[in-house]
């Protein structure tokens, strides 16, 4: 069995669960806003790095760099949008990754890939441990901050691993 052939079940479950957490997001202005500490993202720039993340599954795959931060040109900002178009966003990023997840050859995931502030390397290992860490692992964790926010503001939050509060088996 190929690298790509174990992680495309994975993909699936994980995006699923990502989707069902991104369409309870709500639309309202003052909770796009609403973040639980001052050091903390605002619920609708969480929610659009959420939605934002697949994406990076077709970037990492393809291309083996990627500056984050590049001096020489203006990289988009966060901004808040409605759950429509960040589920639209998000999609479309799925379909994009799993494409390429599916088209990497497992020599192909041995290819170093960095990650670059301002031209200088923050982040360097083979494709593979870049697509766990930078993309799949992080998605989770921002997804799971997503659900925390959610739960602070009364909002019901999906099963994922396990039943919640809101969702039993």
């Amino acid at each position: 069995m190929t690298i790509a052939e174990m992680l495309l079940p994975e993909w699936d479950i994980e995006m699923a669960t990502t989707r069902k957490l991104l369409e309870r997001v709500p639309d309202d202005e003052e909770r796009a806003h609403w973040k639980p500490h001052p050091k903390s993202f605002p619920m609708g720039h969480l929610a659009q790095l959420v939605s934002r993340m697949p994406g990076w599954a077709a970037m990492i795959l393809k291309q083996t760099e990627l500056d984050i931060a590049p001096v020489d040109r203006t990289v988009p900002g966060y901004s808040f949008e409605k759950t429509e178009s960040l589920l639209a966003e998000f999609d479309r990023g799925v379909v994009e990754g799993r494409a390429a997840i599916a088209a990497t050859s497992d020599d192909d995931f041995q290819v170093t890939w960095t990650m670059k502030v301002a031209g200088q390397a923050v982040s360097s290992g083979t494709r593979y441990i870049q697509f766990r860490t930078s993309m799949l692992n992080h998605l989770v964790h921002h997804r799971a901050q997503l659900g925390v926010y959610l739960r602070m503001e009364d909002l019901p939050v999906p099963s994922m691993y396990g039943p919640t509060a809101d969702e039993r088996w």
